[in-house]
């Protein structure tokens, strides 16, 4: 991503400060955190600090004031080290290279940040982010508080970054939006892969086990392939009864012919997320039961993404889902008219929830789970369902834009109980897409992969040359 987006979004942020009165921002890069004994968990950079620098190296920090300037401290070049871990970029080079003001060695923080601090009414960091920087942060202005008699003003007051952040990150631009529609053509590839790898191997070589870890090994590859850094998330690969169980990771269960397949897996490109959800059968072909749940989980898709579009809040989608779910499990006989009651009734009292247990859609960006504020802050609170079939007073759902990433992802999942037809016992479906919203409403970024029950089954007849 150009440079340029990065120091727009810092001027952004000393606009920001000015509104609000001045101050000094201050935000590090995630830690790096050990796996075992000697080695460390695959860094990734704090998805704040990559938003405002496209910085990936550990142990950098970023100051912005209220005038505009921009401070980077981070690791100095260090041949030895840069033998064994890779070149460092190094403060002489960073000013040029990510388009901050000034940049410093990271040794020198402590010393410096007291200084950065001193006039500033504010101080501006992550709360409830990063262990012990509350701790440090209070470390710095007891050191500006002891210069007092020298003239040092030590900030009066410290106010929460993430609120800021989040609003400008829940919005993305042209740039973000391209890296999300390329991570969800690179995910839907991966799901497609899977796909047909399932039921070529059925088809095969029946005679052997194959099972979830062997699918999630064609997603990872899939991944790398096409140039994703990881995945966004870990895999979900969840065959036969595993799909009733929400965050089943992928493990050693059987891909056994006559069974569906949940698979809840997307890849991260340059600090992005994707987030895909297919549920195809193993061995390429629906059975009867199967297709009537996956059709209804279908339709309350449909439902969603016709609620999604600007004007439009986030919490519509779910309640046009759940409408047309709970309307399915009557007519399915998952519930009974004579035990629940109408269709209202169901809804009201959240008896849907023994087989819909969750949201049907949330923020995707640079988290999986993205930042931003699911109500609508300037809007007074009113009462409403909770849906747990309670009532809560709280603000109403937020009001799409055009710009907005949300996930649409409505399910179904059939556990054995009393009363519940046993054709649909031990099966879990789930449909997610990754959707922009747009001016005219919203544009599906994964439907590289298709949805539609007849189109799975045609692609799982193809044969894979690679």
């Amino acid at each position: 991503m150009d440079r340029s987006v990065f120091a727009e979004r810092r001027r952004r942020v000393a606009e920001a400060l000015r509104a609000a009165g001045g101050g000094l921002a201050l935000l590090p890069t995630a830690p790096e955190r050990p796996r075992n004994r000697d080695t460390l968990y695959p860094f990734r950079a704090d998805s704040y600090f990559w938003y405002l620098t496209g910085f990936g190296e550990p142990e950098a920090w970023l100051a912005i004031d209220d005038e505009g300037h921009s401070t980077l401290w981070c690791r100095p070049r260090d041949p030895e080290r840069e033998i064994w871990d890779g070149v460092r970029l190094g403060p002489q080079a960073a000013p040029e290279t990510l388009g901050v003001d000034r940049a410093l060695p990271v040794e020198t923080l402590d010393e410096q940040l007291p200084a950065l601090l001193s006039g500033r009414p504010a101080v501006w960091w992550p709360f409830g982010v990063h262990e012990g920087l509350e701790a440090r942060i209070a470390r710095w202005i007891e050191a500006v508080r002891a210069k007092e008699r020298q003239g040092a003003e030590p900030p009066r007051a410290q106010r929460d970054l993430t609120a800021l952040l989040d609003e400008m990150r829940l919005v993305k631009d042209a740039g973000e939006q391209a890296a999300m529609r390329r991570a969800a053509q690179i995910s839907a590839c991966a799901h497609v892969r899977a796909m047909q790898r399932s039921a070529a191997w059925l088809r095969e070589a029946p005679g052997q086990t194959w099972r979830e870890y062997h699918l999630e090994a064609e997603l990872l590859h899939e991944f790398r392939r096409q140039g994703a850094q990881a995945p966004a998330y870990p895999s979900i690969v969840a065959a036969g009864a595993n799909a009733c169980i929400l965050h089943y990771a992928a493990g050693h269960a059987p891909l056994v012919p006559g069974e569906l397949v949940l698979v809840d897996a997307g890849c991260e490109l340059d600090g992005y997320a994707s987030d895909i959800t297919r549920t195809f059968p193993c061995d390429g072909r629906f059975t009867g039961p199967q297709r009537e749940l996956y059709e209804l989980v279908r339709a309350a898709q449909e439902a969603a993404i016709a609620a999604t579009h600007p004007g439009a809040r986030q919490r519509d989608a779910h309640h046009a889902a759940v409408r047309v779910l709970a309307q399915g499990m009557l007519e399915l006989g998952l519930l009974s008219r004579e035990r629940h009651g109408s269709l209202d009734d169901v809804i009201e009292k959240a008896a849907y929830r023994q087989f819909y247990m969750h949201g049907t859609g949330h923020w995707l960006g640079l988290d999986v789970h993205d930042v931003g504020s699911y109500v609508q802050e300037d809007e007074p609170a009113v009462e409403q369902p909770d849906g747990l079939g309670g009532r809560v007073v709280k603000k109403p759902s937020r009001i799409l834009q055009p710009g907005m990433v949300v996930t649409i992802e409505p399910g179904l999942y059939v556990r054995p109980a009393e009363g519940v037809p046993e054709r649909y016992w031990h099966v879990g479906i789930r449909i997610e897409d990754d959707a922009l919203v747009t001016p005219e409403g919203c544009e599906l970024l994964t439907r590289g992969v298709p949805v539609h029950p007849d189109e799975i089954e045609a692609l799982m007849r193809e044969t894979r040359k690679d």
